[in-house]
Order: structure tokens, then sequence, then C-alpha cells
């Protein structure tokens, strides 16, 4: 065995990996409305948790309380970790594309700065 080098087939399906902005906002957006999603079925459980009363003297009531609020921190930090991964996508895409740009930009700038220049002597017009 060698492991400083790659193999003759290192095998694969071969070709370019391609990727869009439209794809990362597309996936971002996915993200996004998950968080929308758990905000309304969060919203469910709170009006369902309504009437219970801050200290109603029942145990099963408080334990039920107990769950509901662990339950609440939990739906806030899963909607928080969506929101922050859904911009994360959207930039990934932008930050692409403006990646591409850039370059698309510095080459045009290498093309402008070092164009060939008109070849002088040796050759007359017509020939």
């Amino acid at each position: 065995m060698q492991l400083n080098h790659v193999p003759m087939d290192p095998g694969g399906s071969g070709g370019d990996l391609v990727s869009n902005r439209r794809d990362w906002a597309k996936a971002g957006e996915a993200v996004g409305s998950l968080r929308e999603d758990i905000g309304k079925a969060f919203g469910k459980l709170a009006d369902g948790q309504k009437g219970l009363g801050e200290d109603s003297g029942c145990l099963t009531a408080a334990a039920q309380k107990d769950v509901y609020d662990s339950w609440e921190t939990y739906v806030k930090s899963v909607s928080a970790r969506c929101g922050r991964l859904s911009g994360l996508l959207e930039k990934a895409g932008s930050d692409q594309l403006r990646t591409d740009e850039a370059v698309e930009v510095e080459i045009g700038n290498l093309d402008v700065a070092y164009s060939d220049t008109p070849a002088v002597g040796g050759q007359e017009k017509g020939r």
C-alpha cells in the first residue's frame, strides 16, 4: 500500500461540481420555512397550555408546565438554529457568486493590462 499518491482510477463519476446562487438560496428558503412551521407548531402548543394557570396546586399540571417550559426552550433553540442556518446558506450562495464575479473581473483586468500589442515591423499591409 502506498499512501502518497492517487490511484490510477480513483473511481467516482467524474465531472465538474456545479453550484449556483439559486440552489443555495432555495436551500436557505427551505430551512427558513422549517422555522415558520416550528413557530406555528409552538403556537398550537402554547394554546394547549392556556388555562392551567401558574400555580394550580395540581402535581400533574405542575409537571406539564415543566415539560412545556423545556419544550419552549428547545423549540426556540431549534427555530434560532434554522434561522441562522438559513441565513448562512443564502450567504454562501451570494459569496460564491461574488467570488466568481470577482475572478471574472480580475481576469478581465489581466486582459486589459496584458493585451497583445500589434506586431511591429516585418509585416507590410496587404501581405
